[in-house]
């Protein structure tokens, strides 16, 4: 159940017309009153005789008492409560008295206090209804509603108890804004995919991802085509900044900006400076970050993919071990990797990336406050990919981002575990759903290089795979049968023969490659040790340029050659 106060108002009558009307789209159905300060209270829904203006005077009266100097300007307090898609359909009793349960812990008219404010809750659709009050009480004084807001998401969570509902996470005040209905039947008629505030706030968070300076942060954002407007003092410092979308505007057909700040808490300007700037070390990384700005060109995305596996490898270790402020930096900074990696992302696998970036965000901020600085192997991730430019989608590409996404999972789980031995539900539970959005967006990655793995490790002969899999028993036993089982299991027979062509110890590098992290969360065991055994031994990401294990040495020769002249075209250049 989601309570929300939204922003007082000046004229009853104006909230009553809504409530009662046809909605912006015909979909308030049935308006009637459910609940009211006086069960005699006049209802224009059901009652042919009362009209709006009978309802509004009446809530009026204690307000218009007063002289018109002591009056509140914004006298008018709306709270709508809305039930889970999952939950049952109440009756108007049941939304009756949530209502005077609201109202009471809100402090609009608590119980036992008859001279409370006067309130009417309506309701115009199934899963929700709208309380409108106003806040003078019968007595003149006006009602003490400091946390409004909290105090009606405690309420909520004791009502999602008492009805059986769906119990939704408690919130710690970290959260960016929701959109409003108002900006969601916008987007539906206009028949955009998000509302403008989302919209922007993914296209802030990408200019971000990486960034080392203000000048570059903006350049971003107007290559990305959005309306910046920036906030200047007398001095000539910067204090602020606001962007829009070019397309969306009001009804003077004037673009509708939103500052940094309202789009997400650490999307405002100080907060972003932050991220590169406040103390030596921050400093320090900032000037690790600014290859960029030094007019380096930046490698491949292959190569910047498997770097930023290696990054997130290293954060895995931190977030484990760390210092609360260290692995809140280590989490904000892998929300800045997946913004990178959506951004840069090739078609087929762009979807899910952009939403398991999107889930994410929610879990980049907590009352924790990130020491920054720490988080610089991350951030430089982020700004290789960004960098590097888009994936293709296949080749050494697609297997890099396949790569780059498996060890992104285990490290939006890890922040997922963190979060929850915090107690921080919301966050939690937003890194859970970034985690099964990249369970989505690897399956669509990987498909073709692990298809490829898959054939070499069916082509080898039957004394070399009985190798392989004596190597599996030896370095994980506890696993051996489960991983056999797997159709992966092929593609990992033919990581361990390439590993041992490449002469490393195929069982030593097993075991240490079982050992770095956990496999409970792993769809597939078989792909995950894959991907890490590549990675630490340095093996093409892509294998269809390499010899097929077992081939004759000047097979070998040739397929060397093939790969160094692949890992050469992803080489940075030199600036010429």
């Amino acid at each position: 159940m989601i309570p929300r106060v939204h922003a007082r108002g000046k004229r009853t009558i104006g909230l009553l017309y809504y409530l009662y009307g046809p909605g912006t789209h015909e979909e308030h159905v049935d308006p009637h009153l459910v609940a009211a300060w006086d069960d005699l209270a006049p209802d224009p829904g059901r009652d042919p005789n009362a009209t709006y203006g009978d309802l509004q005077r009446l809530l009026d009266q204690p307000v218009d008492m007063l002289a018109k100097e002591d009056r509140p300007i914004k006298h008018v307090w709306h709270l709508s409560v809305r039930a889970a898609p999952e939950d049952p359909i109440l009756s108007d009793e049941q939304w009756g008295e949530i209502a005077r349960r609201m109202v009471s812990a809100t402090g609009i008219a608590p119980d036992g206090d008859s001279a409370g404010c006067r309130w009417a809750a309506v309701r115009h659709a199934d899963d929700h209804i709208h309380i409108i009050a106003t806040i003078v009480r019968e007595d003149g004084r006006q009602a003490r509603l400091r946390y409004d807001g909290k105090r009606s998401q405690a309420e909520a969570r004791k009502i999602e108890a008492d009805y059986g509902l769906r119990c939704l996470n408690a919130g710690d005040g970290t959260a960016a804004k929701r959109p409003t209905s108002a900006e969601r039947h916008k987007a539906e008629r206009e028949g955009r995919g998000r509302p403008a505030r989302e919209e922007l706030r993914e296209t802030v968070r990408q200019a971000v991802a990486g960034a080392t300076s203000e000048a570059e942060f903006f350049d971003r954002l107007a290559a990305a085509g959005v309306l910046i407007h920036k906030r200047v003092a007398p001095s000539g410092d910067l204090l602020g900044y606001k962007v829009a979308l070019p397309d969306d505007r009001n009804k003077d057909k004037e673009p509708v900006f939103y500052s940094g700040s309202t789009l997400a808490p650490d999307l405002s300007l100080p907060r972003i400076r932050q991220r590169w700037s406040g103390n030596d070390t921050s400093r320090a990384a900032g000037e690790a970050l600014s290859d960029h700005d030094s007019g380096a060109v930046p490698n491949g995305p292959a190569t910047a993919r498997r770097s930023a596996a290696t990054a997130a490898w290293q954060a895995l270790l931190v977030i484990d071990q760390g210092d609360d402020a260290v692995v809140a930096a280590q989490i904000a900074a892998a929300g800045e990797v997946l913004d990178a990696l959506a951004k840069t992302s090739a078609a087929h696998t762009r979807a899910q990336l952009r939403e398991a970036a999107f889930a994410f965000e929610r879990a980049t901020r907590s009352h924790i406050r990130a020491e920054r600085g720490h988080d610089r192997a991350l951030r430089q991730a982020a700004r290789d990919l960004v960098y590097s430019g888009p994936a293709l989608g296949r080749g050494e590409d697609g297997a890099t981002t396949a790569m780059l996404i498996d060890m992104a999972f285990f490290l939006v789980t890890a922040a997922a575990h963190w979060h929850g031995k915090k107690q921080h539900a919301q966050q939690a539970a937003a890194a859970r759903e970034a985690a099964e959005h990249l369970r989505a967006a690897y399956q669509a990655a990987a498909g073709m290089p692990i298809g490829v793995l898959y054939q070499r490790g069916r082509r080898l002969s039957q004394p070399l795979r009985h190798k392989q899999i004596a190597y599996l028993r030896q370095a994980v036993p506890e696993l051996a049968e489960q991983v056999l089982a797997e159709a992966g299991w092929y593609a990992l027979a033919a990581t361990l023969a390439d590993a041992e062509s490449a002469g490393h110890d195929p069982a030593a590098l097993l075991a240490e490659a079982a050992e770095r992290r956990e496999l409970d969360t792993a769809g597939s065991i078989s792909d995950v040790l894959v991907w890490r055994l590549r990675r630490m031994a340095d093996l093409p990401a892509d294998a269809s340029t390499m010899p097929e294990p077992g081939a004759t040495a000047a097979a070998q020769t040739r397929g060397r050659t093939a790969q160094a002249s692949t890992r050469r075209t992803d080489r940075p250049r030199k600036p010429r």
